[in-house]
């Protein structure tokens, strides 16, 4: 999984609340199992009309939001199903810091083990940071810091759990912890080998 430092880039702005993961990416979309490619089908039913057209005016198919990094929305973000594919489009689109009031507790887990960091601030920083975000500013998501600085130099702190932290520092996923015991498990094995060796006939 790739790692989470520090993050600057262009945070584009999606005024919305109850944004649910079939608006971040719609169910006919979820037939693949790869990660990759799904950047495309983001906000599919909100960036294209029915000839697949894009529409000009959806924040993400104007300049200079096409470049974002960073998602700044409203309250209860990626509601609905426990669709993966959520945090695997908007990665693949670029974005991988979504700021909000609150997420949907799955969607939020979610991002951890896709190396997205999602950050819950109290509605009145959000604003400020939306403001910024219509204006084309550009963020700093500092992790190390728990820290967001603005263009003004101004910094907004937020909290993460810190094994939620130390895994998105480290760039790891549930495999990746558990391939951390790779020398316990490997002596276990021995162990029982030796032991109780028609387990492994």
């Amino acid at each position: 999984m790739q790692k989470f430092t520090t993050l600057k880039g262009r945070a584009a702005p999606l005024p919305m609340v109850n944004v649910d993961t079939d608006m971040i990416i719609p169910k006919n979309f979820l037939k693949t199992i790869k990660r990759s490619g799904l950047g495309k089908a983001l906000f599919f039913e909100k960036r294209y009309d029915d000839q697949g057209r894009e529409r000009p005016d959806f924040v993400l198919n104007r300049a200079p939001y096409r470049e974002a990094k960073i998602l700044v929305t409203g309250e209860n973000f990626g509601c609905g199903s426990s669709r993966e594919h959520a945090p695997w489009a908007l990665a693949d689109f670029g974005i991988r810091s979504v700021i909000a009031p609150s997420f949907a507790d799955i969607f939020y887990n979610n991002c951890f083990k896709n190396g997205m960091l999602p950050i819950k601030l109290p509605p009145q920083e959000v604003e400020l940071l939306m403001e910024d975000a219509k204006r084309g500013a550009e963020l700093t998501v500092d992790l190390p810091k728990e820290c967001i600085r603005r263009a003004d130099g101004s910094e907004i702190a937020f909290e993460i759990d810190p094994f939620l932290k130390t895994c998105l520092l480290e760039g790891l996923d549930e495999i990746g912890l558990s391939l951390q015991k790779a020398p316990f498990i490997a002596n276990f094995e021995a162990k029982q080998r030796a032991s109780q060796p028609w387990l492994w006939r």
